[in-house]
């Protein structure tokens, strides 16, 4: 494994090989032990995927424990076309309305219309599929992308600080975004985009983070 030091890498993988690298089924990773504190034991199950062989050998170190696995609400599906589906319905009713002035027939546009919204809602679901948030006892990494793996991959102790963002949509749903910004300035912030229960999952991060910075997992 290299340095422990904040990180952003992109690995090249096929379409293929992510829908099978994060299929969901069972896997060996444990679940948040009582012991690791309230906040820690009330955050959401862990989801478990066949992600751990990946994890095991490209990302976690010897003796590393998970603490947390999360992927992004499947509303995520929804917010994140949201205006594209909304563009392509509004395109469909306005052809719909001024058929007589435009060639073709109503279910020509329909069918077009549906087929646009079809294929931007499995992109989504691709998006979806290969986007996990890895809470361990030394890291915070983000896993996500399609035809390659962006991994953002920073130690506890270099963290500077978090917070939650909420968009207007991320409201709506109760649902939130964490950031993760790293000390100093060489890469990006990490984001944990779209997670139920936000506010108990980012006080489980901050445990963590206060826990290796002093001392107590280290």
């Amino acid at each position: 494994m290299q340095n422990a030091e904040c990180r952003m890498e992109r690995q090249n993988a096929s379409a293929a090989n992510l829908h099978s690298a994060f299929s969901i089924q069972h896997s060996a990773f444990p679940p948040i032990h009582p012991a690791e504190g309230s906040a820690a034991a009330a955050v959401p199950p862990v989801i478990t995927t066949s992600l751990a062989t990946l994890l095991t050998s490209h990302i976690l170190q010897d003796g590393e424990i998970v603490l947390m696995i999360l992927k992004p609400s499947l509303w995520f599906l929804l917010i994140t076309g949201l205006r594209f589906f909304a563009g392509v319905l509004i395109a469909v009713i306005a052809a719909v309305l001024f058929d007589e002035r435009l060639m073709g027939k109503n279910i020509v546009y329909i069918n077009i219309g549906a087929a646009l919204i079809a294929a931007r809602l499995m992109w989504a679901i691709l998006l979806w599929m290969g986007r996990v948030y890895v809470l361990t006892d030394r890291r915070i990494v983000t896993l996500g992308g399609v035809f390659a793996i962006d991994i953002f991959d920073c130690p506890l102790r270099k963290v500077a600080r978090t917070r939650i963002i909420y968009t207007t949509r991320e409201r709506i749903f109760r649902l939130g975004t964490i950031q993760i910004i790293p000390a100093g300035d060489e890469m990006p912030d990490g984001l944990w985009q779209m997670v139920p229960r936000p506010m108990e999952v980012h006080e489980a991060i901050v445990a963590a983070i206060n826990r290796t910075k002093q001392g107590g997992l280290m």
